[in-house]
């Protein structure tokens, strides 16, 4: 797939074991299959210092920081100074993951709501986007997007978005966008791809979440970010346009609102 044009993988998490050794190689293939920028993210702030030297060891890695939802109970809560001071590294491009997640946290609900307003805070402060995880929870998280957004506007990626066309408009209708992972690929993810292709086009992202969620022909193995275009690919057909359109849309958007990315781009 090396002739394919640029794309960015817009979530991922190098830092895990999964890529233990070979972070070199795997940043290598994603070059090699037209993926020229990666943003890695950071889900507990005790690692940021292991995250952020990747961003800093890699030219095409930018990353972001917050409290994932399921480790919010078991990690200190983040606070709206820690992540604007986080902001003001150069190469750091997002805030979150934060979010809400019932499936398996749901105990935590209350905790998870509080974490999230914080990150919400932080973006809005820093003008660097929020990213979302949500499962399970679509009521709560339309409702408290829409109430603080009403308090103040700041902007918004729903990362690996599966949950309801409900939830999709009312994150589209605040203007946020919303990212096509592994998963939208799957062949019985119809319903889902449905979802996305009423979506604007300007409005959409593509990631991998790798190393979890590779798409077809990878399914059930590790992802890695030069599978986004695999992804995206397929992506394409859903919106009905042509791969290098798909690509070229989707990098636009990307530059959009990750516009702290490129501003760094044309500073080094």
């Amino acid at each position: 797939m090396t002739d394919l044009p640029e794309i960015v993988d817009s979530h991922c998490h190098l830092d895990f074991p999964d890529f233990d050794g070979e972070l070199p190689d795997v940043i290598a293939r994603a070059q090699a299959a037209g993926v020229t920028r990666m943003v890695t993210i950071c889900t507990r702030l005790r690692n940021v210092a292991q995250v952020q030297a990747i961003a800093e060891a890699h030219e095409p890695v930018f990353w972001a920081a917050g409290t994932h939802p399921m480790s919010v109970a078991e990690e200190p809560m983040a606070t709206f100074d820690e992540l604007v001071a986080l902001a003001q590294h150069p190469k750091f491009v997002g805030i979150g993951e934060t979010g809400l997640d019932y499936h398996y946290t749901a105990e935590s609900a209350e905790k998870q709501q509080d974490s999230l307003r914080i990150h919400i805070a932080a973006a809005r402060e820093t003008g660097l986007p929020l990213i979302i995880h949500s499962r399970d929870a679509d009521e709560d998280m339309a409702r408290i997007l829409s109430e603080e957004h009403a308090k103040g506007a700041y902007s918004c990626v729903m990362h690996c978005f599966s949950s309801s066309r409900k939830l999709a408009e009312t994150a589209l209708g605040l203007g946020f966008y919303l990212s096509m992972s592994g998963i939208t690929a799957f062949p019985k993810s119809g319903d889902l791809r449905d979802i996305f292709s009423a979506a604007p086009i300007d409005r959409i992202l593509v990631e991998t979440d790798s190393p979890y969620l590779a798409p077809p022909p990878f399914r059930g193995k590790r992802n890695e970010p030069a599978y986004t275009a695999h992804t995206a690919t397929r992506a394409a057909e859903t919106f009905g346009v042509t791969v290098p359109e798909f690509f070229a849309q989707t990098t636009a958007n990307f530059d959009r609102l990750f516009s702290k990315a490129v501003a760094n781009q044309k500073a080094a």
